[in-house]
């Protein structure tokens, strides 16, 4: 195979990583996120605190899975990544939030949003493991924050 092929299935694998990511915490699956990371791998919020293996990642999306009255998209866009033709890989990506919480234990479907509640830009590494790519680190900054509207 050649090396310009062998790249972009690389880049190709870790791009669907992070759809697959948005799919699983959206649709309530996201304990199984854990499964994307490596064993090491770290998820890193935009205030700096985070998980720093897949375990803890395990624990963390476990909590969230279990919000049944947060409706959410995580729409993931402008996505680049770079393999350096070895079994390593960096990307970005921008991250488009909409989310709803709602006052009782179920979220309203569909949920009522007039602008998404945060956009940011997702900086990953990558790892291949096998003959499967894993995100390696993940790391949340934020760009834009819906604000509470007073009542």
């Amino acid at each position: 195979m050649s090396d310009q092929l062998e790249r972009l299935l690389a880049e190709r694998a870790c791009e669907r990583l992070l759809l697959e990511y948005a799919r699983l915490v959206d649709s309530g699956h996201a304990s199984a996120i854990a499964d994307l990371f490596t064993e090491d791998g770290e998820w890193i919020g935009a205030d700096g605190g985070g998980m720093h293996d897949k375990e803890e990642i395990r624990t963390a999306f476990t909590a969230r899975e279990a919000l049944g009255r947060r409706q959410s998209r995580h729409v993931i866009t402008n996505i680049i990544i770079d393999s350096d033709g070895s079994d390593t890989a960096r990307g970005v990506a921008y991250l488009i939030n909409f989310r709803h919480d709602a006052d009782g234990t179920v979220a309203a479907h569909p949920a009522p949003a007039d602008h998404p509640k945060f956009v940011g830009d997702y900086h990953l590494t990558f790892r291949r493991v096998g003959e499967r790519w894993r995100i390696h680190t993940l790391r949340f900054d934020l760009a834009f924050l819906r604000r509470r509207r007073d009542a």
